[in-house]
């Protein structure tokens, strides 16, 4: 039997325009995110980006730190009011 993915909404566009607005590369952020603890690849970040992987709590927490955003940033538009 084969089993469907079932698409879940994702926060990997609203991760991919903050990254831009930055203008820094999945490298360079993933770099950071070492520095700062976060143990990330790159190819896991992409997968975040994309929406085939959930990101994990401890990252989202670096991640608003480094951008100095809200988490509503990450959220925002998933919840069809917006």
């Amino acid at each position: 039997m084969e089993q469907k993915i079932r698409r879940d909404r994702n926060m990997g566009d609203n991760l991919r325009a903050l990254r831009l607005a930055r203008k820094i590369s999945q490298e360079k952020l993933c770099a950071e995110l070492q520095r700062r603890g976060c143990d990330i690849g790159r190819t896991t970040y992409a997968k975040y980006e994309a929406g085939e992987l959930n990101i994990r709590a401890s990252v989202l927490i670096e991640l608003r730190r480094f951008y100095g955003c809200r988490y509503d940033d990450f959220f925002a538009g998933l919840d069809g009011e917006e």
